[in-house]
């Protein structure tokens, strides 16, 4: 469980350096009804990212853990987009995309958890 804890802060690094390394892909997860797609892309990406760094330091790691339950939250919307929009994503089986909407609370309850260690 503790390197459970530990291993939060790195993946959401690797995540947010994602976005800029194939934004492609997050960019194609974007719902039409929000502006300016490459922004907020690198904007989560950048959220991920400094709040992946903030969970590894001891001072940080209160504030780190909600700016990412924030970002988490913010980001539902590309999820639920994917999931109603599975034509748009022919590569993910359907039941796959409608899966990953809960998932997101397993997130939640895994950053709760490594910002309280």
């Amino acid at each position: 469980m503790r390197l459970l804890r530990a291993f939060a802060g790195p993946f959401f690094v690797i995540n947010g350096v994602l976005h800029f390394a194939m934004p492609r892909t997050y960019l194609r997860m974007m719902p039409p009804y929000l502006p300016r797609h490459r922004e907020l892309v690198y904007g989560s990406g950048v959220a991920e990212l400094v709040g992946g760094l903030g969970l590894m330091a001891r001072t940080t790691r209160r504030a780190a853990g909600w700016w990412l339950i924030a970002t988490l939250i913010a980001v539902f919307p590309a999820n639920v987009h994917m999931a109603q929009h599975p034509d748009e994503f022919p590569k993910i089986p359907s039941k796959a995309l409608w899966a990953r909407l809960p998932f997101q609370a397993v997130f939640i309850a895994w950053v709760r958890d490594a910002m309280n260690r």
